[in-house]
């Protein structure tokens, strides 16, 4: 392949991937709690140029997404008056047990199952510190010491607002009951970064165009080129 049509395509890759991840942190404005990825990209890959063993150089070949990492920074934290929301104050995430084993939050946008224990939004038991789910009082409560706090180094995020990963005991944060942590997507930088993605993007359209464009007209130069006797 031309490498310029490489370099313009694999660039165009990598601009879909950030566009699907910047619309997925938009979305996710208002969620509580929510923690934006950031990608890690490479400018270019490196191609080596060699000779009888010796290294000569490298020229830039692709550009490529090489990873994602959740933006962990505390968002601003919201009262609400409902007894059973729960923000985090500092460092830590909440706990749930879900179907495929515990998973860590910050949203703790929380509600009482019909059996009388905390739950998430998807019905998965908070947990206190000791590994058990938190049972809400009669009094349609909880104290806030009552949730676990974990640490949980390099968090993977799965979706769902929920993070995998495996703790390592309780974390420097506490809980504050009667309030949110608010999203941590800027709504209009997100906005922003979403057109000069796109336009990136389209760059690498009109580069393959023309590169097309050339080789388009080489071939016919090619083609039509004679001999004379």
């Amino acid at each position: 392949m031309d490498l310029g049509l490489s370099i313009a395509a694999s660039g165009m890759v990598a601009e879909q991937i950030r566009e699907d991840q910047l619309a997925n942190d938009l979305a996710n404005a208002s969620t509580p709690g929510y923690k934006p990825a950031e990608e890690t990209q490479n400018a270019f890959g490196t191609l080596l140029l060699t000779s009888q063993g010796r290294t000569l150089g490298s020229i830039d070949t692709q550009t490529q997404i090489t990873g994602q990492t959740p933006n962990l920074a505390q968002g601003s934290l919201q009262q609400t008056g409902e007894p059973l929301d729960f923000a985090i104050s500092g460092t830590g995430f909440f706990a749930v047990r879900t179907a495929a084993g515990v998973r860590y939050t910050r949203d703790g946008q929380f509600t009482e199952s019909a059996q009388g224990q905390l739950v998430d939004a998807n019905g998965n038991p908070v947990l206190g510190q000791n590994g058990q789910p938190v049972k809400v009082g009669s009094d349609g409560t909880v104290a806030a010491s009552a949730l676990g706090i974990f640490n949980v180094p390099k968090p993977i995020e799965e979706g769902d607002n929920l993070f995998s990963g495996s703790a390592s005991g309780k974390a420097d944060g506490s809980a504050m009951s009667g309030t949110l942590e608010s999203s941590g997507v800027d709504a209009a930088t997100t906005i922003v970064n979403m057109i000069a993605s796109l336009n990136t993007y389209q760059a690498g359209q009109q580069a393959i165009q023309a590169i097309n464009q050339t080789l388009g007209e080489s071939a016919s130069s090619t083609g039509s080129l004679g001999g004379s006797a």
